[in-house]
């Protein structure tokens, strides 16, 4: 339901100070509190111009001299505005040069807000300067111009996101309230910054951050994914590339040749190790090592009111809601909003007539609330607002929404009629298995046609046609597929899954793949969610796994680690148990639900090459077995 109520009329060039009126609990667009936002980003500015000095240099305690441009507002009469502002940090790692043209780009040519506002929050937000903020873009320390060797995301470079933030604190233009906000990599060091506990660090807007980066899509399952080398190599070519605005000046002085100097000391970053665990299994970053620990934010010891944005078909999809339900935050000072997309195309159809408001909106209401404490009711908004896949957006008070009940379907051999293209078409049921069977699966290349594919290019194959988004027939011509029947009513889903699986192989080592699918009347598969287990992996650390109170398992936690593999033995039965990522759906009238079971989704689930050797490219089997049932269990109104 859409709330018609007139906004604010404009109160003059600065905000108001008074309340904005009170959003009733479930309506997605923000409702009247909403429209006074916009019209505080879209209306007249407080400040008309703003000041873009690209020539900072900050110091860290290592040493190293990091590099920002800071953002501050002119006034009138053409003055910078000396008066302390609060103050927006973003750090990032793929070069400001590129944040400039994106920037220059935008301010100059007649564009409507891009992507939904989501690249304000990526790079330089000129209408959030002009209301009265200051910002500061970093780049990460060993990319863009900034010096020293990029960490990714490790021990140093968090202290440095603490320095910056000190480091702000201290200069006239800032007020002492600060707060952070990125997308993706930055959003990820803004959880960090904050789980880290700094004290000046007063609000946190995260778009499609990351609170446990080996499950989300480093070594899903124990499979690694292509995203990750392309993207290494993606910020290690932009690292070399000079800033035009200080390469001169940087040409003539230390500070070139520092750069210089650190950059033919890391080349490209990581990438040696990574090709080296790819081919050997040696490095211990193909594992969950305490190398990502020390890189995973401590969500739980955030204090600071933090807005999450994810996706559920996202990189990091797993994690928006996982980030959520960890804040130890009241509702309100958290807020949650997952949309059904990718991870480029964030904000896609926000500010629409029945979506949530833009991004740069919602950023600007978090800060105005959080930062220079206006009553603007943003805290009331939501507080966890989903776009339920085969439905719409809706506001509600928690994920799973609320009343979810555990369910289980049980796989079978029998035919559902409605998956002849498939390896078999078996059946999906509340009824347990009674039918003995073996289904054999090999592995196959068409996860390169499909919307794994688009998870794992972070959404830019999306441009290429329902195969990669909404139609999932040609991949399941490799898969073994299990339907229910037509729903006799609509049916939601709300949470997390595992799948249970009975399964032997050929081979010593076996890569198996999931998705849960929404099948139409007219026979179309829309994946839901996915997931994936190499079969060596498949030991359980209860103390992080996920119960029902029925005692059903939910979220199966695995090690991953190298000294829990265990053996595979080959053509003997193994239980695995495979965690799909959480998600929203509505299986409407007449849809049916749909596993898809695949013994390879290239390129979003690989395998390491000893385990390619290990699996001896044999084929793997499904164990149907009425003693040794395999089910799915989900959440579900």
């Amino acid at each position: 339901m859409v709330y018609q109520i007139s906004p604010y009329e404009r109160t003059g060039r600065a905000p108001s100070p008074r309340s904005a009126p009170t959003l009733p609990l479930g309506d997605p667009t923000g409702g009247a509190n909403a429209l006074w936002w916009r019209e505080q980003v879209d209306g007249q500015p407080e400040f008309p111009k703003v000041s873009i000095d690209r020539s900072l240099h900050l110091t860290m305690s290592d040493g190293v001299r990091l590099r920002a441009t800071l953002v501050r507002p002119i006034d009138a009469a053409g003055r910078i505005v000396e008066a302390p502002m609060p103050t927006v940090v973003t750090i990032n790692p793929y070069n400001r040069a590129v944040l400039d043209l994106i920037d220059q780009t935008t301010h100059h040519l007649p564009l409507p807000p891009i992507s939904g506002g989501t690249l304000d929050v990526f790079g330089i937000n000129r209408k959030l300067v002009q209301s009265g903020y200051v910002q500061l873009v970093v780049d990460v320390r060993g990319t863009g111009a900034s010096h020293g060797r990029w960490q990714i995301l490790g021990e140093r470079e968090q202290r440095d996101s603490i320095e910056v933030i000190d480091w702000a604190v201290d200069q006239s233009w800032c007020d002492g309230n600060v707060g952070m906000a990125g997308w993706s990599y930055s959003a990820i060091n803004s959880l960090q910054a904050a789980g880290n506990g700094s004290p000046h660090l007063k609000a946190v807007f995260a778009v499609e951050g990351c609170e446990d980066i080996v499950r989300d899509i480093y070594i899903t399952g124990g499979a690694p994914s292509a995203f990750i080398p392309i993207w290494l190599a993606g910020v290690n070519m932009l690292k070399w590339l000079p800033n035009p605005s200080a390469a001169l000046a940087d040409a003539f002085s230390t500070n070139g040749v520092r750069w210089l100097k650190d950059r033919v000391a890391s080349p490209a970053t990581e990438i040696g190790s990574l090709a080296w665990g790819f081919l050997t299994g040696r490095d211990p970053r193909i594992y969950d090592d305490p190398y990502f620990d020390e890189r995973d934010p401590k969500i739980d010891m955030i204090t600071a009111p933090t807005f999450v944005f994810g996706g559920w078909h996202d990189l990091f999809g797993r994690s928006a809601t996982r980030i959520y339900n960890q804040l130890n935050l009241q509702p309100g000072q958290k807020q949650l909003v997952m949309a059904d997309g990718y991870h480029l195309d964030a904000g896609r159809g926000f500010g629409k007539r029945i979506a949530p408001p833009r991004v740069d909106v919602l950023e600007r209401a978090w800060f105005d609330k959080w930062l220079k404490g206006l009553d603007n009711g943003v805290d009331e908004y939501g507080p966890v607002t989903l776009q339920q896949q085969g439905g719409s957006w809706t506001s509600g008070e928690s994920f799973p929404r609320k009343d979810a009940r555990v369910q289980r379907l049980y796989l079978s051999p029998a035919s559902s009629h409605t998956a002849k293209h498939s390896r078999h078409d078996g059946s999906l049921g509340a009824g347990v298995n009674s039918t003995a069977g073996e289904l054999k699966l090999r592995a196959d290349a068409r996860g390169f046609i499909s919307r794994d594919m688009t998870q794992v290019t972070a959404g830019a194959t999306m441009l290429l046609g329902g195969s990669f988004t909404t139609k999932a027939k040609f991949q399941e011509v490799g898969a073994l597929t299990f339907t229910t029947e037509p729903m006799s009513e609509a049916m939601q889903i709300s949470g997390s899954m595992n799948l249970h699986l009975r399964t032997n192989c050929g081979g010593h080592e076996a890569l198996w793949a999931i998705t849960l699918n929404d099948v139409a009347p007219d026979g179309t598969s829309t994946v839901l969610t996915n997931g994936s287990l190499t079969a060596s992996n498949r030991s359980l650390d209860p103390g992080l796994c996920e119960y029902a109170e029925d005692g059903s398992l939910l979220v199966a936690h695995h090690p991953l680690s190298k000294k829990r593999k265990l053996k595979v033995t080959p053509n003997s039965p193994i239980d695995l148990d495979i965690d799909l990522v959480p998600t929203d759906a509505i299986i409407e009238e007449g849809h049916r639900l749909r596993i898809n079971i695949y013994a390879a989704s290239m390129p979003r689930f690989l395998a390491v090459v000893p385990d390619l050797i290990k699996s001896g490219w044999r084929s793997q089997k499904v164990v149907l077995d009425p003693y040794h049932q395999s089910y799915l269990t989900f959440q579900g109104l």
